[in-house]
């Protein structure tokens, strides 16, 4: 499964190689890093030198998105040819998205909005979801063929879904918690219709299906049991291949901020980011890292504060209360992207990522030295959003800027608010994660005070009042009929991996 090199003899003959968080001997391709998902010994794959190859930055004033997402994969993603980054650019993106900029940049009282919910499912992980398929079909094999799996707070299930159905060789099954995602990304989920796509409700949260995921990778059992020529992997942000998209867009709200006139090439910005898993703002870390003028990222959290708590004290712990929130894409305790973070701030510290993630799978928690913590400081701050606070936010950004957010939105805007108290002038962009009509009931009782008894009905008089057009992918959704999806328990995941993965592929 593994290309291993060792370094220092003739036998590295590859440059650019990806390798585990967690050991700096353990080596692939990009394309094995992508078809893989994430390393044998549990670590995430990384590319130790991240910012060797900057992005051309003098360039972006005359890029489209297209353009900007060829020089990013390039330097990224390194034995894949131009021409198979082109064309898989152009089958993600050309087509799928409503609005030509893919991620347009909007403006909104004294700040931006970075909207990156407008492609097919309305959420932000269409962006990394309509490419990681075309990644994917260019770099496994012939011979061979692949169920990715997706534990899913919502979004990533939905934008999984609808990227890999009826990919040739490829299948996607998607785990979510039962009663832990909003009534839309349900009907999302179960009304994609592939056939190759595969949905079940599980008892537990996020974090009951992401961790019971990565053990069925890594179950010797569960790959003796599939079809010969089958393998797993994973739509998650822990693939690499998911995560590199969406660095793009980073770049995208520069070039936009440029071409509207409100900052100069080489001015800092700042980004406040709503995130759970940490991957979308650990996007904007590579974009700094590859060169782009980043003064800060900020971390919103929900009351699921473990990322906040963590920025302020150093101790990561997920011993603590878990919350249904009105933000449920970030209903999330183990943010597994951070370990990726954890090796770049620690200057490629395999050794201390193991100990780390270790200590958080055997007691829950690690601390970090306090020169890391530094160092984390000085790239991101955080802060964290209650509930309440959420609905006095979509409530107070419609009022005076007839601007409609959903929960996640929202939780971010709060978030910016108290950071930039402490830094005003910095440009600061907001990224907006989803339509507001995905998370409909949450967003009518802010503005209206109530919601009705079932989503469809709730849609219509939200945009009634609003004015705010629904995407037409969720206006659509209410003629499709969804199927029933099983409810299992975590400890029967594996067995209907097997299964499901082998009766898509019993015709193959």
């Amino acid at each position: 499964m593994f290309i291993i090199e060792k370094q220092g003899t003739e036998e590295n003959l590859v440059t650019s190689l990806y390798q585990s968080t967690r050991d700096d001997q353990l080596h692939v391709s990009a394309k094995q890093a992508i078809v893989t998902g994430f390393a044998a010994d549990q670590g995430l794959f990384v590319l130790p030198d991240l910012g060797a190859n900057p992005f051309p930055l003098e360039q972006l004033a005359e890029m489209d998105y297209q353009m900007i997402a060829q020089a990013v994969l390039e330097r990224l993603l390194p034995d894949f040819s131009q021409a198979e980054i082109k064309a898989a650019i152009a089958a993600a993106y050309d087509h799928s998205f409503s609005d030509s900029q893919i991620t347009p940049l909007q403006a909104v009282g004294d700040f931006q909005v970075l909207e990156l919910f407008h492609g097919p499912t309305a959420a932000f992980k269409d962006v990394g979801l309509q490419l990681l398929p075309q990644l994917m079909q260019r770099a496994v094999a012939t011979n061979e063929q692949v169920m990715v799996l997706a534990a899913t707070s919502g979004d990533t299930g939905t934008a999984a879904l609808n990227g890999f159905r009826n990919q040739a060789q490829m299948g996607v099954s998607v785990f979510y918690p039962d009663g832990g995602v909003s009534p839309v990304q349900q009907r999302q989920m179960l009304t994609t219709t592939g056939k190759n796509t595969r949905v079940a409700a599980i008892e537990g949260n996020f974090d009951d299906a992401q961790r019971n995921v990565k053990q069925i990778f890594n179950d010797a059992k569960v790959h003796e049991q599939l079809t010969a020529g089958t393998r797993l992997s994973s739509a998650n942000s822990i693939n690499i291949g998911r995560l590199i998209p969406q660095v793009v867009y980073y770049f995208s709200a520069y070039q936009q901020l440029l071409e509207q006139g409100k900052i100069e090439l080489g001015d800092q910005i700042n980004f406040t980011v709503p995130t759970g898993n940490f991957g979308d703002v650990l996007a904007g870390f590579y974009a700094k890292q590859l060169g782009l003028p980043i003064k800060k990222l900020v971390i919103a959290c929900n009351q699921n504060n473990v990322l906040a708590d963590f920025w302020q004290t150093g101790t990561y712990d997920r011993n603590r209360p878990f919350y249904q929130t009105l933000a449920p894409s970030m209903d999330i305790q183990i943010s597994s992207n951070l370990e990726r973070l954890l090796y770049y701030e620690s200057d490629g510290d395999t050794q201390l990522v193991r100990q780390l993630m270790n200590d958080l799978d055997r007691q829950g928690k690690y601390q970090v030295p306090a020169t890391l913590l530094e160092k984390l400081r000085h790239d991101f701050a955080s802060g964290f959003t209650t509930d309440a606070e959420i609905e006095a936010t979509i409530l107070q950004v419609f009022a005076d800027d007839h601007y409609l957010m959903d929960p996640h939105t929202a939780t971010g805007y709060h978030v910016m608010r108290q950071y930039q108290q402490a830094d005003p002038d910095t440009p600061m962009v907001l990224l907006s994660t989803a339509s507001p009509y995905k998370f409909v009931d949450a967003v009518a009782d802010a503005v209206l005070g109530k919601h009705a008894a079932d989503a469809q009905a709730t849609t219509q008089q939200l945009a009634d009042y609003t004015n705010v057009p629904v995407p037409p992918a969720l206006q659509k959704l209410w003629d499709l009929t969804p199927v029933q999806a099983p409810r299992l328990q975590p400890a029967e995941m594996a067995e209907w991996v097997v299964r499901e993965t082998n009766e898509v592929f019993k015709h193959d």
